[in-house]
């Protein structure tokens, strides 16, 4: 399965450590956890909320190595919460913990969310008919794999990449409801 993940191309894309900050499906010490998205656009929407990115003036601005990783085909746990609650702000980042944690405990090493960061349909790719279309919008899906990248394989998909102009619209930011 190939999954996406964007970094700042200066340091690795994966976590090799327990010392990674704490985010919604882990919380500090809780690492390593590796953050994928299953589209480009996942991947872009989760640095521009992150980041508060609300201007396409800032968007302009944005280089990041896009990364596309192979990951072992297995299937995840599906997270099961209220769905303000998967996609809210950091407020909400304590509760996502704590049923990550209770997943783990019971043997998890991969979850599956959705998105927080693309609102529904906002991952879109393109199709050629008759030149390039639109294809038919979909959710976003966050996968979470929790333990050393032993294994994991990415490639670069783009070097001092940026999102595309539309994105912003397609984004929940912070505050959004």
């Amino acid at each position: 399965m190939i999954v996406f993940r964007q970094a700042d191309a200066r340091y690795p894309f994966l976590w090799e450590s327990a010392d990674q900050p704490a985010a919604r499906w882990h919380a500090l010490g809780d690492g390593p956890a590796h953050y994928f998205a299953d589209t480009p656009d996942g991947a872009w929407a989760e640095f521009v909320r992150h980041e508060e990115i609300t201007d396409p003036a800032d968007l302009a601005t944005v280089r990041r190595r896009m990364w596309a990783i192979e990951i072992p085909d297995e299937p995840g746990v599906a997270v099961r919460l209220p769905h303000p609650v998967v996609t809210g702000g950091t407020d909400t980042y304590p509760r996502c913990q704590a049923e990550a944690g209770r997943l783990r405990a019971a043997g998890a090493r991969r979850l599956v969310a959705p998105s927080a960061a693309l609102l529904g349909g906002g991952a879109t790719g393109t199709i050629v008919r008759e030149g390039p279309q639109r294809a038919a919008p979909r959710d976003g899906i966050v996968i979470v794999l929790f333990g050393a990248p032993d294994g994991l394989i990415g490639w670069t998909a783009g070097d001092a990449a940026r999102p595309l102009d539309d994105l912003l619209a397609r984004v929940r930011h912070f505050g959004d409801r």
